[in-house]
């Protein structure tokens, strides 16, 4: 059954989004909301959401086409585009990203829904991660900021820097302005606001998977900051809670919406009711989690749900996107067939795992079956093609061409560039097949995997299940892949609609 956080009684269930949208952060613009997460190095990236009612989301378009730095060509796991944070300012749209191995860049728009101007700079340096503009009502911006310790040596500290009122450039010095190593560690993910006259910034503590939530405020945007814990799990299943964004509805309402690690589904997305008392806020009932709450506006509004089937009958769906930077040769869509060619490997070692042409999707239910045809007559010999389940391990299902026409084989990895066994379990008899996959939850953030194939007859099972999980920061994802035998083009592979269940 297709899950849906709209409840259809005036009320919604987290999470909101039973998807790895991780990082999110979220406006409202008149009447409609905008939500963007981290893609890091997966592209098309910076995906644009949005919503009538915070609870039914529709993903309608990226900010960022590919990520244009030439090392991406190659896909660079947990690296890429970190903890964005997006805001409205004079006309114009604006996402502010981190790069840990890069810097902080700016990307901005004055149509959300079209195309978004190349990104730019603002302040080239390692570690500086999960940054957020603040336009002031005195004229000046700023960015704030944190430290990825992986690249600065630094965490638990908050920096920040002035900026152009365009959003363009930075104007000055990085300077700390929050250390929270003794009472906040691992503060990160900072989102600041400007309420009241207090300078507040919201941000996750304690790590992702047992921290809470963390209010800090000044009379000046400089500090000194007080602070307060405003949200944590206590007795319920939300680990974390992590970071997010305030947003205020078109009634005068607050809502907070923040991440929740949740194993090999990624970090899903949570809705939190929000007022002030004493000038802080006080998120969910009280500090804790909710988990079925009155909608807000309780908008009529059409329950959506994460989309994940694929006709293939027009052009590409948005809920695909390439491990590594595309071009538009990778693929032709169109007629009921996607087209995937196996183009050359920038740097190969015979895995996935370094392959930029393997196309994936979130998994976006707990349990499902995926199911699409795969005609191989056109690879060449030695490439292969198939479908594959990637995550912190990764297995999958391979169809491998060879001058006697076609195999089939079950693949499975450690993942992290650490091998692959591709073992051949049956011979086609001709170089069509359909595949199969099926995931079944096991436990609140466990499942299990196990694929399957048919020739002309019944569903035969392939290799052993397995038990997919996260990779870093980024949850399991349903793969499609094309790649050659050697270290040239190869051929192409057709498969036929894809079909989830």
């Amino acid at each position: 059954m297709k899950y849906l956080p709209d409840l259809g009684n005036g009320q919604y269930q987290n999470p909101v989004l039973l998807c790895d949208y991780s990082d999110p952060d979220v406006i409202r613009v008149g009447d409609t909301y905008y939500l963007t997460a981290s893609t890091f190095n997966y592209v098309p990236g910076l995906p644009i959401l949005t919503s009538k009612d915070m609870v039914n989301w529709t993903l309608v378009n990226y900010a960022l086409t590919n990520i244009p730095e030439e090392r991406y060509q190659t896909p660079r796991h947990a690296q890429g585009v970190w903890a964005p944070s997006i805001r409205y300012n004079d006309g114009w749209f604006y996402i502010c990203y981190g790069m840990p191995d890069e810097g902080i860049f700016m990307i901005r728009t004055q149509d959300p829904l079209g195309e978004w101007e190349k990104p730019v700079c603002l302040l080239e340096a390692k570690g500086l991660i999960d940054p957020c503009p603040l336009w002031d009502d005195d004229g000046n911006a700023y960015v704030i900021h944190g430290y990825a310790r992986s690249r600065s040596g630094i965490k638990s500290i908050i920096g920040m820097f002035p900026m152009s009122w365009d959003g363009l450039r930075a104007t000055g010095e990085d300077h700390f302005i929050y250390n929270g190593l003794i009472t906040q560690p691992t503060i990160e993910g900072p989102k600041m606001y400007k309420h009241d006259g207090w300078y507040y910034i919201f941000a996750p503590a304690g790590g992702v998977e047992q921290g809470w939530q963390t209010i800090l405020r000044s009379r000046s945007i400089w500090g000194p900051y007080e602070e307060k814990n405003v949200l944590s799990q206590q007795d319920t299943v939300v680990n974390g809670p992590h970071q997010g964004g305030w947003v205020t509805d078109p009634d005068g309402k607050d809502w907070f919406m923040h991440f929740q690690s949740r194993g090999l589904y990624g970090r899903i997305v949570h809705l939190q009711p929000m007022y002030w008392a004493d000038g802080w806020p006080v998120m969910g009932d009280n500090g804790k989690p909710v988990m079925v709450h009155e909608k807000p506006n309780q908008l009529v509004t059409e329950p959506t749900g994460e989309f994940t089937s694929d006709d293939f009958m027009g052009p590409l769906g948005l809920q695909w996107q390439f491990m590594g930077t595309w071009r538009k040769d990778f693929y032709d869509v169109g007629d009921g067939v996607f087209t995937l060619h196996a183009c050359k490997i920038p740097e190969p070692d015979g895995t996935l795992w370094r392959c930029p042409q393997v196309i994936s999707q979130k998994v976006a239910a707990l349990s499902f079956s995926a199911q699409t045809t795969l005609d191989v007559q056109n690879l060449h010999a030695g490439d292969r093609a198939g479908m594959a389940l990637v995550g912190g391990q990764y297995g999958g299902i391979a169809v491998v061409r060879d001058e006697a026409g076609a195999k089939l084989c079950s693949i499975l990895s450690a993942g992290d560039g650490k091998g692959e066994d591709c073992v051949e379990v049956a011979r086609l008899t001709g170089t069509k097949a359909e595949l199969r996959m099926v995931l079944t939850n096991t436990a609140y953030a466990e499942a299990e995997a196990q694929f399957y194939y048919r020739d002309g007859g019944e569903w035969i099972a392939v290799g052993e299940p397995f038990a997919p999980a996260r990779h870093t920061w980024v949850g399991a994802r349903i793969a499609l892949f094309s790649m050659p035998g050697g270290d040239a083009d190869g051929g192409s592979a057709a498969f036929g609609a894809f079909v989830v269940d």
